[in-house]
């Protein structure tokens, strides 16, 4: 029932906007939504299970599409491409320079930074788009079983 949902809440959102809908934008979609976090690379692969002769041009465009439109987002990792996620799924990124790994964090954590930007500098912070570089748990761990 939720990729019918989807499928709806596109083609209205599309409509909306005098657009149209197409079988790519809703792979592109659909594809976002099964792997919650995801490079225009791998969602190329994944919707060319489907459709091999998307490319990837067709990708970054609806891409763009969709996040101006506000049904995902994409949030940059590191030095990579960005990963996109859809929009409702809200948290801080954190990304281990060391061994690469992500790990997710409620956006909530942040609220003083959030409160202390807003009072001091006038900013508000949209942590639900953020990622945050460092050293996770266990490459920490085994720095110091090194030492």
């Amino acid at each position: 029932m939720a990729g019918v949902e989807t499928a709806r809440g596109l083609r209205k959102t599309l409509h909306d906007r005098g657009m149209r809908m197409t079988p790519q934008r809703q792979l592109v979609l659909d594809a976002v939504r099964s792997l919650e976090h995801a490079t225009p690379e791998q969602i190329c692969q994944r919707v060319q299970e489907t459709a091999p002769t998307v490319n990837i041009t067709t990708i970054y465009r609806t891409l763009d599409l969709l996040d101006r439109l506000g049904l995902v987002r994409h949030t940059h990792l590191g030095h990579g491409a960005p990963s996109y996620s859809v929009e409702d799924h809200q948290h801080v990124h954190l990304v281990c320079h060391v061994c690469g790994s992500i790990q997710e964090i409620p956006c909530e954590l942040l609220d003083p930074l959030v409160g202390t930007l807003r009072e001091r500098d006038g900013f508000e912070l949209d942590a639900s788009h953020l990622a945050l570089s460092g050293t996770c748990r266990d490459c920490l761990k085994q720095e110091q079983e090194i030492e």
